[in-house]
């Protein structure tokens, strides 16, 4: 009896080690995907338009085919090669944090610059779309450049999860990485759909609903959704140059030049300091929006880059790919 009891308290200590774990990895995950807030969000803005034109019952499906995408994109290609070079090339993080980073200016500014008329605006990395008279070429066409879309997007947002996991073992590494691409792709994709289906849920509820309150919340949810959908693209938008500029500013600190940082930094204690019940918020305020205004100065020299270099090349190899 007495080494049963023994038996049973270490499988309870095991299971305690597990446990605490578990919580370990989810905590450290929570963390390593709030840092990565910028591309998520601009992920769950980017997605809403590759369902747009297709039949209601069709949104949901395509909607599911774009996720497993992305769990793909994540756990298979991309796990494995942020491990890889945490355990074989830490060095070479920052450099490619930077390069996420520069692209999330990029992609901010040149939103930016469309909406002020400057330019049209690149082409999403699905290519231009062609007019196509079968529904199903059409969603397979769409799927496919949502997926690609969003391997660059996941690969920015394990980027950054990666460079926050605090030290530890390769297993912890693994298992934290891994809990971020899971909690980060529901999270995007669930969203996307609760926003695809809100107005026709509304619109249920406005038809059929047997109370008047029932039927004017879903005229109310029918007529808030677009500017909804206008005040996500902004959102989304601030949160790209917001994050861009505080990884450019943070990698060079990084490499050695620590100047920019510490005069945000001081900045912000600066004004922080003018706010007695709000000083954090006002700290981080001034912060962010520095940041995002650097981030959109770097954004706009990318721009002609961006649009006569790199979407061209790129262009070039997803066409070779997809006809390979």
């Amino acid at each position: 009896m007495s080494g049963l009891l023994a038996l049973l308290d270490d499988v309870a200590g095991i299971a305690k080690v597990a446990a605490a774990s578990v919580d370990d990895v989810i905590g450290q995950a929570a963390k390593a995907g709030a840092k990565a807030a910028g591309a998520v969000i601009d992920d769950a803005a980017v997605t809403p338009k590759y369902v747009d034109g297709f039949a209601a019952d069709r949104e949901l499906p395509v909607i599911w085919r774009i996720a497993k995408g992305s769990f793909k994109n994540k756990l298979v290609y991309l796990l494995p090669v942020g491990l890889a070079l945490s355990a074989f090339a830490p060095w070479a993080i920052p450099p490619l944090l930077m390069l996420g980073g520069a692209y999330l200016c990029f992609e901010g500014a040149e939103k930016v610059a469309h909406v002020l008329g400057w330019g049209h605006g690149h082409e999403d990395y699905a290519g231009k779309e062609q007019e196509v008279q079968d529904p199903a070429h059409l969603e397979e066409q769409k799927a496919q450049g949502a997926i690609k879309t969003d391997f660059i997007l996941s690969a920015e947002i394990m980027t950054i999860a990666l460079s926050a996991i605090p030290e530890s073992n390769f297993w912890m590494e693994a298992a934290t990485l891994a809990a971020v691409a899971i909690m980060i792709t529901i999270a995007v994709y669930g969203s996307v759909a609760l926003i695809v289906k809100a107005d026709d849920v509304g619109l249920a509820m406005a038809n059929r609903g047997r109370l008047g309150l029932t039927r004017s919340l879903g005229r109310g949810i029918v007529k808030v959704m677009p500017g909804f959908m206008k005040l996500l693209t902004i959102v989304g938008t601030a949160a790209m140059l917001w994050v861009g500029g505080s990884i450019i500013v943070h990698g060079l600190a990084e490499m050695g030049w620590h100047a920019p940082e510490e005069i945000i930094y001081g900045l912000g204690k600066s004004v922080g300091a003018m706010f007695e019940g709000g000083s954090g918020f006002a700290s981080w305020a001034t912060k962010a929006a520095v940041d995002g205004v650097l981030g959109l100065a770097l954004g706009f020299v990318l721009i002609p880059i961006g649009e006569k270099l790199v979407t061209p090349i790129w262009r070039g190899v997803t066409s070779k790919l997809s006809n390979a």
